[in-house]
This record gives C-alpha cells, structure tokens and sequence, in this order.
C-alpha cells in the first residue's frame, strides 16, 4: 500500500523527473490550516526538519497560517525537532471544561505556543538568518474586530455571504498580515488579491503573531495591538488563507507543500463552495504531498484528526486515536525518504491539475 499521494505542478514535474527529489530544489515549504488535521503530517515533519534540510545551507522560506504556521515556526528555531515534538505531545494531550468558553481555549492556546517556544524560541526565529519564516494572520474590521458573540456572529455571516458572490469581498472584513523574519519575500510583497502589510518579526511579537494565526473566530478571542504592529484585533490566518492561493515564489524554485489532504480550498469560507477553486497557475512549481486515500481508510476511524474530535469523543478515546494517528505518520516519512534516497515511486506524481477535478 502506498501512504503517499503526490501532485506538481509543470515547473516542479518537469524538474522531478529530470533531477528526482534533493533538498536544494526547494526554497519554501508551506502549512495550511487546520487544527489537529496536522497529526497525520507529524513523522514527516519531522523527516523533513531534521534528515532532509538537515545538511541543506540555501535560504529557505516557510509560508503558514493557523496550525500551518505554528508547526512550520519550529523550522526557525535552533532545534526543529525539538519544537516540533512538544507542538505534537502537548497539542494531542491538551484538555478542556465540558463547555470551554473562548478565554479558556485562547488561554490553553498561550500556553501551548509559550511550551513549544521555550525561553529562546521567539529571539531564535526573529534571528535565524537562514530559515525565513512567514506566519499569517488577519486583521479584522467592522463588527469581525467584536469577540462578543452577536456581532462576531453577525460580522461572520455577512462575510460569508458576501465571498460567496466574490472572493474579493473578503477585503471589506480583513487585512492580510504578513508577519516575517529577514526580508519578506518578493512574491508575498506583490499581492494584490487583498490588501497585505508585513510586519517584521521580532522577540517581541513572535507570540502574538502565532497566537493571532491560529486564533479562530467564535472559538478563540481576537488578539488585539501586537508589538510593531498596526492596532486592531487579529484573527485566524486561515479565514483568508485556509489552503492559501497565491504565487509563492518567483522563478523556477520549487515549493514543498505537505499536505493534510489531495485537495485545495483557498479559503476559510470557501469550504462550502464547491465551484471555488485555486488558480493552477500559482501551483506551477509546487509539489503538493498528501497521505493517500488507502493510508487514511486504515486509521482508526477511517479519517484523519479535526476539532470536532474534542466534540464527540471523551478525553480517554481522543488520546488514544490521535497518538496512534502520530505514529501511523511515520510511514509517510518512511516512504518519502525512500522516494528521496532511490527515486522510487517519482513516477507516479500525478499533474497538479489533477487536483482540479476534485
């Protein structure tokens, strides 16, 4: 049974079958969105931290939002492996009263983002001159800036309504908030779908930012005035960039995009919208790489993790299934480093556009 599903798009394709897969390819490796859904990318996280960009020395970006960017902050830190085994342990451990209000979840959130960076963490990715790490959040506007929950409610479906006519709306709700170490990349700075500002990283803002990312509306509290940030409330990163769709890189460098599913929605409120699809053309040098269908039938319940899990399971079953699903994901490191060490398997990626149909 093969774990792996991967797709490209023509730039990366054309350079897979003529080069096969090597570190140096790549300049950026992207997290998209969604919560404990992460779980089942673990092991190869942690393949890709450690073995594979272990002995690289070119710059490489990370581009996440929400948990896409929580788990991609820990390639800045001075040591990834480390970062990335406290994200999983005390994530897939974390507990909450029987109805959390958004203070609790929020406050459980702080605490998750200050163990997984330690005393150092903030100053080791606001400093790493090799790792650039780019972390997405969104400002809101209008009633979206209220954590009271009429109005955020009320903010919410008007957006919603609104983007279902034109993603393009989404800018009368949100700003686009780049925060990044080093020099923001060109590509991110030429955005136009939506207004987008960078913000440097600093100690003093590492924590707001990933906090601000992963901050879900009617679940957590807002963020409010981070340091050398403009003011306002920040909200989840994925509201806008769920799966992202964006031109990521300039040139023919390949982007690595582990990936939860063989799927892509752009954004947050596009998850209803069926005929809401990713432009191709911002994939064109990216491989997307996904456990395959056969890989998730054979978890324990058939799927991969989601927040509903805290819903509809009691703490004891939740523990046991999202353990079993980060060691399961093992297998997917296992059959990646193999691809990369002989090549097998390249063969099979299939067309980005394939991804099109879905």
């Amino acid at each position: 049974m093969s774990a792996l599903q991967l797709y490209a798009g023509p730039t990366a394709l054309r350079t897979l079958q003529r080069d096969g897969l090597q570190a140096e390819q790549f300049r950026m490796i992207v997290g998209a969105s969604g919560g404990p859904k992460w779980f089942v990318l673990y092991g190869l996280d942690r393949y890709l931290f450690g073995d594979f960009f272990a002995n690289s020395r070119h710059q490489l970006a990370t581009l996440g939002s929400s948990a896409g960017a929580w788990r991609l902050a820990c390639l800045g830190l001075a040591d990834p492996l480390a970062g990335i085994d406290r994200l999983a342990w005390h994530y897939s451990r974390q507990t909450y009263s029987a109805k959390p209000l958004m203070h609790e979840i929020s406050s459980e959130a702080r605490k998750l983002v200050d163990i997984v960076l330690g005393a150092h963490g903030a100053a080791e990715i606001a400093k790493n001159s090799r790792v650039g790490v780019h972390i997405v959040a969104d400002r809101a506007r209008g009633l979206l800036r209220s954590d009271r929950k009429p109005l955020l409610l009320g903010g919410l479906a008007l957006c919603a309504a609104a983007n279902a006519l034109s993603r393009r709306s989404l800018r009368l709700s949100f700003e686009r908030i780049l925060f990044h170490s080093g020099a923001p990349l060109s590509s991110l700075t030429r955005l136009h779908d939506m207004p987008t500002r960078s913000v440097p990283l600093t100690e003093d803002n590492v924590r707001e930012a990933l906090l601000a990312s992963g901050s879900i509306p009617m679940v957590m509290e807002g963020v409010r005035n981070i340091p050398g940030a403009p003011p306002g409330v920040y909200r989840d990163g994925g509201i806008v960039d769920y799966h992202f769709d964006m031109p990521f890189l300039d040139g023919n460098a390949l982007v690595l995009y582990p990936h939860f599913y063989p799927h892509l929605t752009p954004g947050w409120f596009d998850k209803a919208l069926r005929w809401r699809r990713v432009n191709p053309a911002n994939f064109h040098n990216v491989l997307l790489v996904a456990p395959s269908s056969e890989f998730v039938r054979r978890l324990p319940y058939g799927k991969i993790p989601d927040r509903k899990d805290f819903e509809t399971m009691d703490d004891k079953t939740r523990f046991a299934y999202w353990q079993t699903v980060l060691a399961e994901s093992v297998r997917l490191a296992e059959q990646f480093a193999h691809m990369v060490e002989t090549g097998a398997g390249l063969e099979h990626i299939k067309p980005f556009t394939e991804i099109m149909n879905r």
